[in-house]
């Protein structure tokens, strides 16, 4: 038919054809894209890092065979982290910098930022989105309510929705799937916060400790979701066109935190703080695009860096897009250069007692109370009686609390954990299980992370003072990560004009801030008003 018409209508027409031709060959040849979010990932949750519990199998796959992120930072909880992620903007520029948006708040992300799938769909894309929900009635297939998914699983429905996308796409037209699940989120406190089908659990029987447990059987689902949803990208013969990128939204809720499991270890600190435990982001990038892949990336990335390096990866040009926080990384991942990254902002929240957080290089700030009830350094349940004796009760520091008949159990722990590396997940590793700085696993060369050997965090020996010698809340901390990744040793006093340099570079900041969103809930919004669902309650 366009033949026929550009015969009776001319030239100028003829050529409009061929560049709509040409526009759907190169759409044709874009390449689908998985977003794949975790929520409350730990750090110390996947093998990958070294988890001497939880084998990911699937997820590890990826990660060792694409490129993983050792220098990779979200923020501290949810909303900032997918507010960024969307928009590629930083959430104090967007109003996202405080709290997460609940079921009947009255805001979001502003309606003026432009979002990942609207740019992709401009490139020809399809795109589709699977994924978390909250409580009451909130399962929507587009905008129609569903009522009959209850008693079942949210990982499993999920990937079933997403292999039905995959399965029914047409080929000819770019795939562009966020899959953001609610694994490995704790539930509601009404029942049991931490569920998994219990096949999922029965993997895990050498963890003792009931939660952990459960925690473990959330992240075997996840896995197998991922697994499976590779798997059918493979059968429709669409892996070798695919970018799959995964990260957490923030750390791990460890040690009870919100009722859950997770774990950073060693890093420092949980979920909500911005401590390196709490903003280290587990992350990967997975292509047979790129040029070079099965290697570490340690160049600083932040989750608002993804829009511009997809969009990039996908035939954008992230030009296009303006005020963006985020940076094109896809040449520097792809051809294993230097990234253009050069800092990165963990936070200010001008609130309450306000408090902020700077990455300059290899340097990185803490001003204010960035999490100091949950400053300590969790190590992961194993054994019954963890949950309470590991369970710091925020008031006592670790190394205080525990008496030395504790600190040895503790110790036995980490001996044990070392030997599941080896025995129980089939790495090989040369530890020798005696010698008592068997834990310090020296850096590994690209070459050996090729063989999937864990990409780990060395922190060295930790201080006797390493609990007490920072209080951001009485004058600002300064630690060197690359050398401390766990923030042991606070450098603060004996780099003083580095402090105030990083100060200043805080204010700046500030003046660019715009103040945050968030306002008080509307009670119009609750389920009960709506048949027990969440609905739109707000006439414009």
């Amino acid at each position: 038919m366009r033949r026929i018409v550009t015969q009776s209508l001319g030239g100028s027409l003829a050529l409009f054809c061929l560049v709509a031709q040409f526009t759907e060959c190169l759409s044709a040849q874009r390449p689908n894209i998985v977003v794949i979010v975790a929520d409350d990932l730990g750090w110390n949750d996947v093998s990958f890092h070294g988890s001497d519990q939880i084998p990911t199998p699937n997820i590890d796959a990826l990660a060792y065979g694409g490129i993983i992120l050792n220098n990779y930072y979200v923020s501290p909880i949810c909303t900032p982290t997918r507010g960024a992620l969307m928009s590629g903007r930083h959430p104090i520029h967007t109003g996202l910098q405080r709290g997460v948006i609940v079921g009947a708040a009255k805001y979001g992300l502003p309606l003026e930022e432009k979002i990942m799938p609207q740019w992709f769909q401009q490139l020809g894309y399809r795109t589709h989105m699977v994924g978390k929900e909250y409580w009451g009635v909130d399962w929507r297939r587009n905008l129609d309510l569903i009522r009959n998914e209850t008693n079942l699983y949210s990982t499993d429905l999920f990937t079933v929705e997403a292999v039905n996308i995959i399965n029914k796409h047409d080929t000819s037209q770019p795939l562009f799937l966020y899959l953001p699940h609610q694994a490995v989120h704790s539930g509601n406190t009404g029942g049991d916060p931490l569920q998994a089908p219990q096949h999922y659990v029965d993997r895990f029987l050498h963890i003792k400790n009931y939660h952990r447990r459960l925690f473990a059987g959330m992240v075997a689902a996840l896995d197998d979701s991922i697994g499976t949803v590779v798997k059918t990208l493979e059968s429709r013969g669409m892996m070798n066109n695919t970018i799959i990128m995964f990260t957490t939204d923030n750390g791990g809720p460890a040690n009870g935190f919100d009722a859950n499991a997770a774990n950073n270890f060693p890093l420092r600190g949980v979920k909500a703080t911005l401590w390196e435990g709490g903003v280290r982001g587990v992350g990967f990038i997975h292509s047979p695009l790129l040029k070079k892949q099965g290697y570490v990336y340690n160049n600083m990335l932040h989750v608002c860096d993804w829009l511009p390096t997809l969009y990039k990866a996908a035939g954008g040009s992230p030009s296009v897009m303006k005020n963006l926080d985020g940076y094109d990384h896809w040449e520097s991942l792809s051809d294993k250069r230097k990234g253009k990254r050069k800092e990165i902002l963990h936070n200010i929240d001008p609130k309450g007692q306000g408090h902020s957080g700077l990455r300059v290089g290899d340097y990185k700030i803490l001003v204010g109370d960035v999490g100091m009830s949950w400053d300590d350094w969790y190590p992961p349940w194993q054994n019954p009686a963890d949950t309470e004796l590991l369970h710091i009760n925020n008031t006592q520091k670790y190394g205080h609390f525990l008496n030395k008949k504790e600190s040895a159990v503790v110790d036995r722990h980490a001996k044990y954990f070392n030997k599941m590396v080896a025995s129980n997940m089939g790495y090989e590793m040369e530890i020798d299980f005696d010698n008592e700085d068997a834990d310090k696993v020296s850096p590994m060369t690209d070459s050996y992370y090729h063989k999937g050997a864990p990409v780990r965090v060395d922190c060295g020996p930790k201080p006797f003072n390493a609990s007490t010698n920072c209080d951001p809340r009485k004058s600002p901390c300064l630690f060197h990560i690359p050398s401390d990744p766990c923030e042991y040793n606070n450098i603060a006093e004996q780099n003083k004009d580095l402090v105030i340099q990083m100060l200043t570079r805080l204010m700046h900041y500030e003046n660019t801030m715009v103040p945050p969103l968030n306002g008080p809930e509307d009670p119009a919004g609750n389920p009960k008003y709506h048949d027990g669902a969440w609905v739109p309650w707000v006439k414009l």
